[in-house]
């Protein structure tokens, strides 16, 4: 008995993490050695490693195309599993991986506590107006992530690309042209198509550290709560910079035989600068008097050019 209970709270350990994909920093110069991390975890710790036979799509997009990594490409250290590539042209580029679907069976009283610790709110909902919250449950899942990054100065439009994951994220602006103070749009995608009204959770850095460390599937991050509107957009408001996270678990009854729910899990990082302040616009300021970097050349350039008429109408009115 001893020996189930800890192979069945081994696989509940592996099963129940939020899965990221992390750099050590977003910002790298053309043709430069890198990795990515796969975190399988939290967004501080991964806790274990991602075999290669679970990976379905690993994927590199720059430059305009899309490129497919081979899964045997990655090695692990520790706990984490961690990919060596070489950063391509200047541009804004993205990676994203996808695993195939494991099934889990959990009792009643694991399977609600999942429910509530990893923000899986509707379906707990759910199962308390059914009066089923005594039942037991047998879920499919799989895991669809993302990271957005920059190579040199110049932005392209890679970032819009869409994997075609069950689940994810699109921005509807670069990452990489806001600032702090920004607010940030980003489209949820459930099978091609927006889903609205969709619990999704948002952090960065600052804020991520869960709750307990020594309680590794009691792992929710500290973050903001977001619905999806209409359109499957949320607005995220970019207070901080470094790195951000957004994540989100869709989760369906199934009507399949034997199983009970299908969860998608979808995780997107990107970061934002040190320095980045938008402290001269007027949405971060609040104050619509104040001045734009551009708007500031642009005058004190218009007042080089009126001095130096000035200048020259006064000394030919001089002669």
């Amino acid at each position: 008995m001893k020996k189930f209970v800890f192979l069945f709270s081994v696989f509940l350990l592996c099963s129940g993490h939020d899965m990221f994909l992390k750099m050590e920093t977003y910002f790298w110069e053309p043709n430069t050695k890198s990795t990515i991390k796969l975190f399988n975890g939290t967004f501080d710790k991964s806790d274990n490693i991602i075999t290669r036979d679970r990976m379905i799509d690993v994927s590199l997009i720059g430059e305009g195309k899309r490129m497919t990594i081979d899964s045997s490409s990655w090695f692990d250290s520790d706990k984490t599993t961690i990919l060596n590539i070489t950063t391509g042209q200047t541009g804004t580029w993205v990676a994203g991986v996808s695993t195939k679907p494991r099934d889990i069976d959990l009792d009643a009283e694991s399977f609600n506590d999942y429910l509530k610790h990893d923000g899986v709110l509707d379906i707990l909902q759910m199962r308390k107006d059914n009066n089923i919250l005594n039942e037991d449950a047998v879920e499919k899942y799989s895991k669809h992530v993302k990271t957005i990054f920059q190579v040199g100065e110049h932005k392209t439009n890679d970032w819009q690309q869409v994997l075609g994951y069950p689940v994810e994220f699109v921005p509807l602006t670069n990452p990489y042209h806001s600032s702090v103070g920004d607010k940030l749009k980003v489209k949820l995608l459930w099978l091609g198509k927006p889903i609205s009204n969709q619990l999704v959770y948002a952090g960065n850095a600052a804020t991520s550290h869960s709750h307990d460390h020594n309680d590794d599937h009691h792992h929710h991050h500290h973050h903001t709560e977001y619905r999806t509107d209409e359109n499957g957009i949320v607005a995220l408001n970019l207070n901080e910079s470094g790195e951000w996270f957004l994540r989100t678990i869709i989760m369906k009854e199934s009507t399949e035989p034997d199983l009970d729910y299908e969860s998608n899990w979808a995780t997107l990082t990107f970061a934002i600068p040190k320095n980045s302040m938008n402290t001269l616009s007027p949405e971060s300021t609040g104050n619509g008097s104040m001045f734009s970097s551009g708007m500031l050349k642009l005058f004190l350039i218009a007042v080089i050019i009126i001095l130096g008429i000035f200048i020259i109408m006064k000394t030919r009115g001089g002669k």
